[in-house]
């Protein structure tokens, strides 16, 4: 299969890389399949403490699904597979209990905007542009995609990204609350790696109790894991770190964390 999706890491820092520069980083079927178990790695390396999504190269984020696979891929009986590769992996990233921030440059569309409206922060370069040209191809959207999108923007910003079609730049992007920060493209990257060093020092228990907590919060009161919210909460309590808080800010020094 064309494209892939790597791991790398630079001390806490695990980056989730999407390759394929000569499609502009397009997702294809192999590369939706390599998600699941790029993010288990990470979920399972305990030095990793936080992950940024990007794409390779400097034209594009992830510039959505890969078109020419769609009459192979996209169609009769290869439908449901290339659907079901696309179930597992949002739900992969969904479920990713590491903070997850998004480093944005270039062209994120379709399943770029997708993927970054998967992440807990979305950073992006002032020559970012968005869109989600679904309805210039006839696709037809499940309703989790829909609701993801709808989360982070809102029901009437989502409807425009839809049912328009058209690209807005960054400055757009961060007015309808699609990205968290607009960054010179020159300064993106630094930006991105000091703000993922700063959560990566920062007890990861609460980080994992914020995810948990706030994922809860997003399903009906009738649907929320009440007793995995609390356990999430008592491990904070229960932990090591948590009594290295306290120490660390009582004798005035920076805490050192171990995730337990």
């Amino acid at each position: 299969m064309a494209g892939t999706v790597r791991l790398e890491k630079e001390g806490a820092i695990g980056f989730l890389v999407f390759d394929y520069p000569e499609r502009r980083n397009a997702i294809s079927l192999g590369m939706w399949l390599e998600i699941p178990g790029v993010l288990a790695r990470l979920a399972a390396d305990a030095d990793v403490r936080v992950v940024v999504v990007r794409g390779a190269g400097d034209v594009a984020f992830i510039s959505g699904a890969d078109i020419s696979e769609f009459s192979r891929m996209r169609s009769g009986d290869g439908a449901r597979e290339y659907d079901a590769a696309n179930v597992r992996a949002f739900a992969a990233l969904l479920d990713f209990d590491k903070p997850l921030i998004a480093m944005i440059h270039g062209f994120c569309v379709g399943g770029g905007v997708a993927i970054a409206i998967t992440a807990d922060l979305r950073y992006a370069a002032d020559d970012a542009t968005f869109a989600v040209p679904a309805a210039r191809l006839g696709l037809g959207y499940p309703p989790s995609g829909i609701e993801t999108l709808v989360d982070v923007v809102g029901t009437s910003t989502a409807k425009e990204f839809f049912f328009t079609a058209r690209r807005f730049n960054a400055t757009e992007a961060l007015a309808r609350r699609l990205v968290t920060e607009v960054k010179p493209k020159a300064d993106l990257d630094a930006y991105v790696r000091a703000t993922a060093t700063q959560i990566s020092e920062n007890a990861p228990l609460t980080l994992k109790s914020v995810k948990v907590v706030a994922r809860e919060l997003r399903k009906p009161a009738s649907a929320r894991d009440v007793e995995g919210v609390d356990r999430s909460v008592s491990d904070c309590y229960a932990s090591r770190d948590y009594d290295e808080g306290v120490r660390a800010f009582l004798e005035k020094r920076p805490p050192k964390f171990e995730g337990r």
